[in-house]
């Protein structure tokens, strides 16, 4: 079926995104949304804006539930579905949406998947290229593409099949967000605010049980940092934390590699580790944690704990790792939690050298980084309390990757239906 007939029906909108100035940007409202904001996802991090107030400019231009978003410009073919909790966004030029306007001749969600399957990419590749300038697919190709449109029925069963995935793997996404949070508070709270110490100190009750408030001291003392809790040892990063510790693989030996691409921006665990003959490159063991040290990597975040290596395994990656290996009696999760930590990436980020676009931190650096570490009953404590947070959200991300590859299998033998639903049932 023609897509220009679905437009021309009044079932199908197919647009791209509003053409701002700078000058209409802010840092309030809601989130321009441009291609690198699309990624299995939606990922605004902190995006440019575009003021409410001035919403009448864009027309349409603004998400809705149901949109199915194509990254039509520069990176070509992502694609994200709008969910009812999407937060509301504008369409940058980067982006088109294609909107189901009667959703019983074209159900959303169908038509997300549909958008990834081979039929679309074909058509689409097929036009990007076109062009001496970077890829780009026009609102005019898009409309003279064709669809092969099933039955209401067959569109819903198709997207209950692979929503429920993806439900599942959202789930997980937004599950894994909070144990993290919940990590990285508590790391805050006990090694950078001292707020157990703080309270005690001021008579107030810590909120911590007995036992682990007595942990803690109930005054402060001076030091190079400032006010730390009394008895506690303030010390150059290296004392406490192994920097690019020592690990052995031997030339040509085929290990786990953790591509640059694959490290997480947010989360501890990274999109997809491969079996890879070693060349050179930073080694590390189950417990390291990895820190990208080249812009614009570590602005980005990019920094993974590493606990998904067999017992024993040494894995590998990028020369452009930084790898941190807590001494004891800190726990491993303490570097994990102290890279992902503001004052940690403010540090690094202020200790980059070298030319415009090709700056990193020099490892020797964080020498000059000062850690106040805590007696050995905190620290333990700390491990004991964070180890089952990272271990449950590794679990939950490993069954995603598991789903992930489920629903990437069965998508495109269900759109093409080569793997048909019948009374409710896949059948093949």
């Amino acid at each position: 079926m023609a897509i220009a007939d679905l437009i021309s029906h009044g079932d199908l909108a197919i647009n791209d995104g509003y053409r701002a100035k700078n000058s209409e940007l802010s840092t309030h409202g809601l989130p321009f949304a441009r291609a690198q904001n699309i990624n299995d996802g939606f990922k605004f991090g902190e995006p440019d804006r575009f003021p409410e107030e001035n919403l009448s400019r864009v027309a349409g231009k603004v998400s809705l539930p149901g949109d199915v978003v194509f990254t039509s410009k520069g990176t070509v073919g992502r694609f994200a579905l709008v969910r009812d909790k999407t937060p509301r966004f504008v369409y940058s030029p980067q982006l088109c949406y294609w909107r189901s306007l009667n959703r019983e001749r074209i159900d959303p969600r169908w038509l997300f998947y549909w958008m990834q399957s081979r039929e679309f990419r074909v058509q689409y590749s097929g036009v990007a290229g076109q062009t001496d300038m970077a890829d780009y697919v026009s609102l005019t190709d898009q409309r003279r593409m064709h669809i092969t449109l099933p039955s209401l029925a067959q569109q819903r069963a198709i997207a209950h099949i692979l929503g429920t995935l993806d439900d599942k793997i959202e789930l997980n996404r937004r599950m894994n967000e909070t144990l993290e949070a919940i990590a990285r508070a508590l790391f805050k709270s006990w090694f950078v605010d001292f707020d157990p110490v703080r309270a005690k100190a001021e008579g107030r009750d810590p909120g911590l049980s007995a036992y682990l408030a007595d942990l803690f001291p109930d005054s402060f003392e001076d030091s190079e940092l400032g006010e730390v809790p009394e008895g506690w040892k303030v010390s150059p990063l290296p004392d406490v934390i192994e920097v690019n510790p020592t690990r052995s693989l031997r030339r040509g030996e085929i290990a786990p590699y953790l591509d640059m691409a694959n490290m997480p921006t947010h989360g501890h665990s990274p999109d997809a580790v491969i079996e890879r003959e070693f060349g050179s490159g930073m080694r590390f063991t189950n417990g390291d944690t990895l820190v990208a040290r080249i812009t614009p990597c570590l602005e980005n975040g990019k920094t993974a704990y590493v606990d998904f290596l067999q017992d024993g395994q040494v894995g590998w990656g990028s020369t452009e790792y930084i790898v941190l290996r807590p001494k004891p009696p800190l726990p491993e999760e303490f570097a994990y939690c102290l890279a992902r930590s503001n004052e940690f990436r403010d540090f690094a980020i202020q200790s980059m050298t070298g030319s415009s676009g090709r700056q990193r931190v020099p490892a020797e650096s964080l020498s000059h980084y000062r850690v106040a570490s805590a007696p050995e009953p905190v620290a333990d404590q700390f491990g004991t309390l964070v180890r089952p947070l990272l271990a449950r959200a590794s679990a939950a991300a490993v069954q995603s990757r598991t789903l992930a590859t489920l629903r990437d299998t069965m998508l495109p033998k269900l759109i093409s239906g080569e793997l048909r639903i019948k009374n409710g049932a896949t059948a093949i």
